[in-house]
């Protein structure tokens, strides 16, 4: 025990000395940012699906996936406690009707627990929830420079969980949600001499800070039988109610000395603005009511193909602080399919017959319309489950996805990205019962 604990500490220290920038993706700019948990990464291996549940894996998309009965491995008198950590890396290259370019992003996913206690099952952790990561710049037509926009932060989430096997085939649950953060953005309007049309030394900067928190919940119901001896239906539930963040706002204006050789930005002075008095110290963001439902059918323990639909209310979303900034919102939905295979769970004789493969797709429209262009993304992902230890239990997780997300119509970028996540998820048996005293 005290060993795979070590491994976990290490892990995560390992993670965060590594993860620096959240997402590089200039998209990442509107709202909130954009959406980094897509789910463990079992279910991204899996297009995302968040339809499969069982004892020896974190189902961190529906909580009453924590609703359990025990193994009968166990003797049905209890089932493991799970400690699961993960990191991601992505590659992205951005294309528009001017160019393209190559960037790099790599992040900490999540770091997640689950207790078992009888029927009910509780789950805490840290999920950074979304990014905002971009450095753009815009050229006139001499390709000298117009503007440059920066952003970095996002919204993280730590969250409290419960579930419970109401039934055989039934379970409910609850996540509690605390979600905090910061966005930071700025921009600046290049001026140049009207004389010779040289950039002048002094320019002026724009920066925007806005600290966000807020309590949301999320609602969770998981349905499981045994239509034949051998096929099991799964299907699954989840439901978020519009949950508000408050946001704490900040605004400052600046004369810069800006290098136009090394781009770098040396703030003279600077003029904090006085958003109270415009009604913008204080505003909300509304995150918007969502759902999901899905279902699947499968061999227990062999193989396994799923479909899930997830639909969010985003039309009416609003920045307060930036206005519309040239965009539209509608609602956003998402089509998921995905499976899994074991060879042979059981297998003493052959390690590769123990791996869970894994394979899903999925399609995406986002909600956001940049220039009447919906900004849509498809991808398609694989993975392996990789045993580990001496308890069949114990697994390393392995996914690639790939994909495409925007369009290079009407003066937009397209991201084609490959991403590949790992997480550790280290199963262990704590609560035991006397045999003799």
């Amino acid at each position: 025990m005290i060993k795979k604990l070590v491994v976990v500490f290490i892990a995560v220290f390992a993670i965060k000395s590594y993860a620096q920038d959240g997402t590089a993706s200039p998209y990442s700019f509107y709202g909130i940012g954009s959406l980094k948990f897509k789910g463990t990464v079992e279910n991204r291996s899996m297009g995302g699906i968040g339809v499969y549940t069982d004892s020896i894996h974190l189902n961190l998309r529906n909580p009453a996936a924590y609703g359990m009965h025990n193994l009968a491995v166990y003797g049905n008198e209890n089932r493991p406690v799970i400690f699961s950590v993960a990191a991601s890396h992505a590659r992205l290259k951005l294309k528009s009707f001017a160019g393209e370019d190559n960037l790099k992003s790599s992040t900490f996913d999540y770091l997640s627990m689950a207790l078992p206690l009888g029927r009910l099952g509780i789950g805490f952790g840290l999920i950074p929830y979304t990014a905002v990561g971009y450095k753009l710049e815009t050229r006139n037509a001499d390709l000298s420079l117009n503007e440059r926009f920066r952003g970095e932060g996002g919204v993280n989430k730590t969250y409290l969980s419960a579930g419970y096997a109401l039934t055989k085939n039934l379970s409910i649950g609850v996540d509690l949600n605390y979600n905090f953060g910061n966005i930071k953005n700025s921009t600046i309007v290049f001026d140049y001499d009207p004389m010779d049309g040289s950039l002048i030394q002094y320019q002026s900067r724009e920066t925007n800070r806005s600290n966000l928190s807020g309590f949301g919940l999320n609602f969770g119901l998981t349905y499981k039988t045994m239509v034949t001896d051998n096929l099991e239906l799964q299907s699954s539930f989840t439901f978020s109610p519009e949950t508000p963040l408050k946001s704490r706002n900040e605004r400052s204006f600046a004369t810069i000395l800006f290098n136009e050789i090394l781009g770098s930005e040396i703030p003279i002075n600077t003029l904090d603005a006085d958003l109270a008095a415009q009604g913008l110290d204080k505003t909300d963001f509304i995150l918007p009511t969502k759902f999901s439902f899905g279902a699947g059918i499968g061999q227990p323990r062999i193989w396994f193909v799923g479909a899930e639909y997830t639909f969010q209310n985003t039309k009416n979303f609003k920045n307060e602080l930036y206005g519309n900034a040239g965009v539209d919102y509608s609602n956003s939905s998402t089509i998921a399919l995905g499976g899994f295979v074991i060879p042979d769970y059981n297998s003493f004789t052959s390690y590769f017959k123990r791996v869970v493969y894994r394979a899903g797709l999925r399609y995406e429209t986002s909600g956001l319309n940049v220039n009447n262009t919906s900004i849509d993304e498809f991808g398609m992902s694989f993975g392996v489950g990789l045993p580990v230890g001496n308890d069949f239990f114990s697994n390393a997780n392995i996914a690639v996805e790939f994909g495409k997300r925007g369009t290079t119509s009407r003066n937009l970028i397209q991201e084609n990205y490959l991403n590949f996540s790992l997480s550790l998820s280290l199963n262990d048996k704590w609560f035991e019962k006397r045999r003799y005293d």
